[in-house]
């Protein structure tokens, strides 16, 4: 068998798990947008997901992935376990989670009660992470802690959605009047958004990051994935992620019950009553700017690997930002001079 595993191009993947694991089979799984490569290793009757990236030894137990998951299972967070690692070689070991992910769920979801249902029971985990996991309640010195969305940060996103969608992929000439309102408007969004009070954020939490997978006495799990980018923000970042997701689209009436209930789990943990309709706010502020940054990000993906995936999602992520936009007038102009270069 590790004959075969060899010549199937990943010997040492194979050598390392099989060290201390009686290997049946290893198989490459889909990854997500990273350059990270996953695999399914059968071993002593057991499942295992096998994660190969760059070389690591000197970060070693400082990795990103690997504290922040630390840092989250310590705050009570479901993640997935790492059950051995390697620096040196880029390797580690995480317990299987399956293959259903919570977009894959909400395909077989009945009515929009069972949808709210199990949004609810998502957004209870990210409330949880934002009061348990946030320095005020578990302070320590993390990387994450002392990286945060400030304005500086805002706004360079911006203008990355900016240079790899319009100039780079749609080829768009963007004229010094045109910038200048993307500018002004998204500076006051970024000024404002920078303001805000700082939770510990996931900063990727959609519905492609979440494992949905057996648990106990038939309750199934929702295990946050993809954490390694975590970094102080507002709260709103990881619900407008959640709400306004590219890849699944909720109706407006959906989303309004879920950030109400979002406000009240806030509020039952933490102990602090929130202004709801500065909750709100904040909220269509962080989708338009969160939004608009996925779009750079999936023409990023095109303009520097050649990986087209992510562009058929754009047409959802634009039209969230067209919904969001419409509720504040204030912003009228962003709006023609987005939708000018996007459409026209």
């Amino acid at each position: 068998m590790m004959d075969q595993l060899a010549s199937g191009g990943e010997p040492a993947l194979a050598a390392w798990v099989g060290n201390s694991r009686q290997i049946t089979s290893v198989v490459r799984i889909p990854g997500d947008a990273s350059s990270r490569k996953y695999y399914r290793v059968q071993a002593d009757g057991s499942s295992y997901i096998l994660m190969h990236m760059e070389p690591f030894e000197q970060q070693g137990m400082n990795l990103p992935f690997v504290e922040v998951q630390r840092h989250l299972a310590s705050a009570g967070i479901d993640v997935p376990a790492i059950l051995d690692i390697e620096p040196a070689r880029g390797f580690m070991l995480l317990e299987d989670l399956g293959d259903v992910t919570l977009l894959r769920k909400l395909q077989d979801v009945a009515n929009p009660e069972v949808e709210r249902h199990l949004y609810e029971r998502v957004i209870d985990s990210l409330v949880e992470m934002h009061v348990n996991a946030s320095p005020a309640r578990k302070p320590g010195a993390i990387a994450g802690y002392g990286m945060r969305f400030d304005f500086e940060k805002l706004m360079w996103e911006v203008n990355f959605a900016i240079e790899h969608f319009y100039e780079q992929h749609l080829k768009r000439k963007v004229s010094d009047a045109d910038r200048k309102v993307l500018h002004e408007g998204f500076g006051e969004i970024c000024t404002v958004l920078a303001n805000e009070p700082l939770v510990f954020t996931h900063r990727d939490f959609h519905s492609r990051n979440v494992m949905v997978t057996g648990g106990k006495n038939g309750q199934e799990r929702l295990v946050m994935i993809d954490f390694q980018d975590a970094r102080l923000g507002p709260a709103q970042y990881d619900l407008a992620s959640l709400l306004k997701d590219s890849y699944y689209q909720l109706e407006e009436a959906q989303i309004d019950r879920l950030i109400d209930y979002a406000i009240a789990r806030t509020e039952a943990l933490s102990g602090t009553r929130l202004d709801r309709t500065h909750y709100r706010y904040i909220f269509d502020l962080m989708s338009i700017q969160r939004n608009f940054k996925a779009i750079g990000s999936f023409a990023s993906f095109q303009n520097k690997r050649g990986d087209a995936t992510y562009l058929k999602y754009i047409g959802n992520t634009f039209e969230n930002i067209r919904r969001t936009l419409l509720r504040h007038p204030r912003y009228a102009r962003l709006r023609e001079v987005l939708f000018h270069h996007y459409y026209f």
